[in-house]
């Protein structure tokens, strides 16, 4: 068996083991066997990471001209480039994720950085009327402090960049927990980030599990906000430790996201986007196209096309580069795609393709494309996010009816619409209740653009000025206007 590779955490600018010596194996989804050994961040490892942060907050970094802060951001995105092979790698040992993809990912999240270092002298201040003479009231926008940013699993440097960019641009200092089930990546990030130079403290990186690490970082009274991505149970407990600490919180949180082909869609086109967004990083997006709503004309006709797509897919080991789809990141996915797949068939539910644990390897956990025809968008996946290459696919009649059951659900982070009728696709868009909607295309994001749910799907903004705006705090000054003396 190959040595497993050594990681530390990177606090205060130093690379350190837990003060308890704790480590767990992190282990590769394509065979499920270990291959790092990671750092078991305990409280007592939080509580340096947050203090290291705040004395870095109470430092220079702050009080530094934005263009100065904005070199440092645009230094880390290069470093992304130089480094995208090893960054892509690493990540696709540790998650599954098709290393075309990882590797491609890695290049275009150096233009958050980029972005963001454009923003940072861009946020402005007003000059406010006032309703008493002789005064002239002026708003500016600060820093907020010492950011928890938690990321998941599933696109950690994305997830990152929409949190650790805006924050560092706006003067705050950043802990950065990396999820247990997948960390190695945010390390080698780490090593990168050290390379710019930037000051000691204003980025550190902990993993470990929800107790005592998470616990720890989200009630600890240093942490002004806590930003978060991950499911709506993890959130739950995060609101309930802010209480301790009274820190602004920002979640981006899962999804069930409906898709609706109408009669007049480009079927190619629209069989593209949806294979894309529900089979892409093998379905384990937060914003998978997962329930597809066909109109009834066109739904005998389109479903086949779609399963005749899906069953070409070619799942493979994911540093081979002609696999399109690869394993899923962990064993519990797995049991809860199976879980809902048998109650769904159980309560009519028809299986077009797959549906069962494909033989790729008898180690890892490989799921096929499944497409799953469902009389009532109610059935268990249908319900429930999944984080799967599983599509549920229903039949509508009419424009509104479509509406009313995209809408039916608790989610509310992404949606699709593909129709030629650029009208409806104004109106559809307009009317599902969703942070993003995609017409005639799907999964597609950029740096300008604010994303973020509504209902379970959580609350805040990540990219665009929204954004940044979200790492500041807005303060008034009111100055009271002497006459000059003669």
């Amino acid at each position: 068996m190959p040595e497993l590779k050594k990681y530390k955490m990177f606090i205060g600018g130093e690379w350190v083991d837990s003060d308890t010596k704790k480590t767990f194996e992190t282990l590769n989804p394509e065979d499920n066997k270990p291959w790092a050994i990671v750092p078991e961040a305990s409280a007592s490892d939080v509580d340096k990471a947050v203090q290291a942060a705040q004395k870095a907050f109470e430092g220079d970094w702050p009080k530094i001209l934005p263009r100065e802060r904005a070199k440092f951001l645009r230094a880390i995105g290069n470093k992304l480039r130089d480094n995208a092979e090893l960054l892509g790698k690493i990540e696709t040992i540790d998650t599954g994720k098709l290393y075309r993809e990882t590797n491609k990912q890695a290049n275009y999240i150096a233009e958050y950085y980029d972005y963001y270092a454009g923003m940072a002298d861009k946020v402005e201040g007003t000059v406010l009327p006032i309703d008493k003479p002789n005064i002239q009231a002026i708003t500016s926008r600060i820093p907020i402090g010492v950011i928890a940013a938690i990321v998941p699993w599933n696109s950690q440097m994305f997830l990152t960049a929409t949190k650790l960019a805006p924050a560092l641009a706006m003067g705050n200092t950043v802990v950065i927990k990396s999820s247990e089930l997948a960390p190695a990546v945010m390390f080698e990030f780490a090593k990168l980030i050290e390379e710019t130079g930037i000051p000691k403290g204003v980025v550190n990186v902990i993993t470990g599990f929800g107790d005592p690490c998470g616990k720890a970082l989200t009630t600890h009274n240093l942490v002004e906000k806590v930003a978060f991505t991950g499911g709506p149970e993890t959130a739950r407990h995060i609101i309930r430790n802010s209480a301790e600490n009274l820190s602004e919180v920002s979640l981006e949180l899962g999804g069930k996201s409906p898709v609706a082909v109408f009669d007049d869609a480009h079927q190619e086109n629209a069989v593209n986007g949806i294979t894309a967004g529900i089979f892409g990083a093998s379905g384990q997006s937060c914003i998978a196209g997962s329930r597809l709503y066909l109109q009834k004309g066109i739904y005998d006709e389109f479903l086949d096309k779609l399963t005749k797509r899906a069953e070409k897919i070619k799942i493979g080991a994911p540093m081979d580069p002609d696999t399109e789809m690869g394993p899923l990141s962990n064993y519990k996915q797995l049991e809860i795609i199976e879980k809902n797949i048998k109650k769904t068939t159980e309560q009519g539910g028809k299986i077009k393709c797959g549906g069962e644990r494909h033989p790729f390897s008898n180690e890892g956990y490989y799921f096929p494309p499944t497409i799953i025809e469902c009389d009532n968008h109610n059935l268990p996946t249908a319900e429930n996010e999944l984080f799967g290459p599983v599509l549920s696919v229903m039949k509508f009649d009419t424009e509104n009816e479509v509406i009313e059951k995209m809408n039916d659900n608790q989610y509310g982070l992404s949606s699709g619409v593909y129709t030629s009728d650029f009208s409806r696709g104004l109106r559809v868009s307009n009317a599902i209740r969703a942070g993003i909607t995609f017409v005639n295309t799907y999964r597609l994001i950029s740096p300008s653009a604010p994303f973020g749910g509504i209902k379970d799907s959580g609350y805040g903004k990540e990219a665009g000025m929204d954004s940044i705006k979200d790492y500041t705090r807005a303060v008034s000054y009111t100055h009271l206007t002497l006459p000059t003396k003669a």
